[in-house]
């Protein structure tokens, strides 16, 4: 399957690992110079801001998603390839998820997770059948996998997460993956 858009799910703070905003920034690089679209939340700060200014310095599209809400905040990045203004949350996450062919989640907070599970549940329902990879910057996401890996144990997961949710440690080997 030929990977045209990726939908990049991360926070709208940089957090406080200078890494978290390398790593995005990576990424930004990495998907543009494939030619692959950044689909994402439409922000301009923090981790978003820096993958999304990443991608387009290297010529790539980035499309924005943002609620109406964020926008009469101020948040929105201005300088987007296209930015689509949505009626809500909800809708803006059910764009999110039509526009792309592989989410992959950076360090980010509730929101962050918020659309990562409502993702995976969509999987696990089979309303979509896409792809999640992590990015697990510096051990970000250890205490989730850790999470994921006792609800297996448990017997409260409905097939192999491993296989809808693939953990990777650095850009390159997504990137590798998303050839």
């Amino acid at each position: 399957m030929k990977i045209s858009a990726v939908t990049v799910f991360c926070g709208s703070k940089p957090g406080n690992d200078t890494a978290y905003v390398n790593e995005a920034m990576e990424l930004g690089i990495g998907l543009a110079s494939k030619g692959i679209s950044l689909v994402y939340g439409g922000g301009n700060k923090g981790i978003m801001g820096a993958v999304a200014n990443a991608t387009l310095d290297a010529g790539g599209k980035v499309i924005g998603i943002i609620p109406q809400l964020l926008l009469e905040w101020e948040a929105q990045h201005e300088g987007l390839t296209e930015l689509i203004v949505t009626e809500s949350m909800h809708s803006r996450k059910l764009l999110l998820y039509d526009k792309c062919d592989v989410a992959i989640i950076l360090p980010g907070g509730m929101g962050t997770l918020d659309e990562l599970f409502e993702m995976l549940t969509w999987n696990n329902l089979r309303i979509h059948n896409k792809k999640v990879f992590i990015l697990n910057v510096n051990g970000y996401y250890n205490a989730l996998i850790q999470l994921f890996d006792t609800m297996d144990q448990q017997g409260f997961m409905y097939d192999q997460w491993r296989e809808r949710l693939i953990i990777f440690e650095n850009v390159s080997a997504i990137m590798d993956a998303l050839s």
